[in-house]
């Protein structure tokens, strides 16, 4: 640009901006010993930003000379170690480009992809621990998953298919990413994490599936013959603090107004599931080294749980709309209700999305998310039961009979206090 075009408190904070965002990608690069360490990432952004000063063939001629340092730095590096730094050399030209933009006025991207390299650069281990424990069924689940969001989805049309504007496909696919998506990340997390204790272990398989996880602690605890009975206490209330809080998400995300409308009560709920952990935490009679139960749970992102979800999803939306138009709220209720004891998330975000689109009020679809959560927690029950251990069952039916009564409760208050 012209020198009248160069004010001096711009290209001040250009330059600076651009050699702070070096500094801080080559610290991480020095931290591991490399030879292109802080001074140089530092003068690679410098140049960068300069080139974006000059104007475009600049900027072009930067990268240039960028590539040619490169290439150069893996020619000597293969000489002396027989090995490349691809990674240092992709860091390198990121460095170039996070210049140029700082040249030309960028400030929110060249610090956002500055950023994001760090992180890259500094989760070596964990990335590579990650892929190393992801299967064949777990790379099928996340193709599925981007085939679904950005092939699918776009080709699906928009607004409602049938005359009574109930069925819109793509808010039904919306809620099947969300609900298998927040379900397969955390069950990645399980899978890698899941080992290092009752805890995690517990909340992260409450977050894929609640039920499944208590039904395993439950056989886990029957197996041993009662021997890791406070173990599955603790997981089994876990469990269910996590499914809570994977509902509540999902409202978050598809009805923010009737999240507001429901927070109090999922908090009530939440907060009795907190309490019982700490008492029973200060109550465990177990070795803190003996080794958690394994929880065999399978992804719950496939083609079959896909289509499971968006089922139970299209079938609670039709039931709600002709129960609202039969009976009412009272109608929605029961279609919650229902709904709970097959798939709570489900039956979330069914009445939240028919609360966006303005089929039931915001009230109507905070009561029905809390009535399905609950539900979801006295399924629990039975599945203990099955254990036929009537110290674990009356200790968990106490617990699981008093997060539900904090529901109630919670609910009540939030219709007298919002009503």
């Amino acid at each position: 640009m012209p020198y009248s075009e160069w004010p001096y408190t711009t290209v001040f904070e250009r330059l600076v901006l651009s050699v702070l965002i070096g500094l801080f990608i080559g610290l991480e690069r020095e931290r591991r010993g490399k030879e292109s360490g802080v001074r140089t990432f530092a003068l690679a952004t410098l140049l960068g930003c300069l080139g974006g000063l000059l104007g475009e063939n600049y900027a072009l001629l930067a990268i240039l000379l960028l590539g040619v340092l490169v290439v150069l730095l893996n020619i000597q590096t293969i000489r002396t170690k027989s090995d490349t730094e691809l990674t240092t050399s992709i860091a390198l030209l990121l460095a170039g480009i996070i210049g140029i933009l700082c040249g030309l006025g960028h400030v929110f991207t060249p610090v956002a992809v500055g950023i994001v390299t760090v992180a890259l650069l500094a989760w070596k281990q964990g990335l590579s621990g990650f892929s190393i424990n992801l299967g064949e069924t777990e790379l099928r689940s996340a193709i599925l998953l981007g085939i679904l969001a950005f092939v699918i989805y776009p080709a699906l049309p928009t607004g409602s298919i049938d005359p009574w504007n109930i069925i819109i496909p793509r808010d039904a696919l919306v809620t099947v990413i969300l609900i298998a998506g927040i379900g397969f990340v955390n069950y990645i997390l399980w899978k890698i994490y899941g080992a290092r204790g009752i805890e995690l272990t517990s909340l992260l398989a409450g977050l894929v599936n609640s039920s499944v996880a208590v039904s395993e602690l439950s056989i886990r605890a029957k197996e041993t013959g009662g021997q890791m009975n406070d173990i599955a206490r603790r997981g089994i209330v876990l469990a269910t603090a996590a499914m809570i809080v994977r509902n509540s998400v999902l409202l978050a995300l598809l009805s923010l107004s009737t999240f507001f409308r429901a927070v109090i009560p999922l908090s009530f709920m939440f907060l009795t599931c907190g309490i019982f952990i700490l008492v029973l935490r200060r109550k465990q009679k177990y070795d803190e080294d003996q080794t958690p139960p394994i929880l065999h749970l399978q992804s719950p992102f496939s083609l079959s749980v896909a289509l499971r979800y968006g089922f139970i999803f299209l079938m609670l939306q039709v039931a709600g709309v002709i129960a609202q138009d039969t009976l009412g709220q009272l109608g929605v209720y029961f279609t919650s209700f229902f709904g709970g004891l097959f798939s709570s998330s489900s039956a979330v975000a069914a009445v939240a999305t028919l609360q966006t689109n303005g089929t039931i009020p915001a009230n109507t679809a905070a009561v029905s998310a809390v009535i399905a959560s609950a539900t979801s927690v006295i399924v629990n029950l039975p599945l203990v039961a099955r254990v036929k251990d009537s110290f674990l069952v009356k200790q968990v039916g106490l617990i699981m009979i008093s997060v539900v009564a904090s529901g109630i409760l919670g609910m009540f208050l939030q219709l007298w206090l919002f009503t």
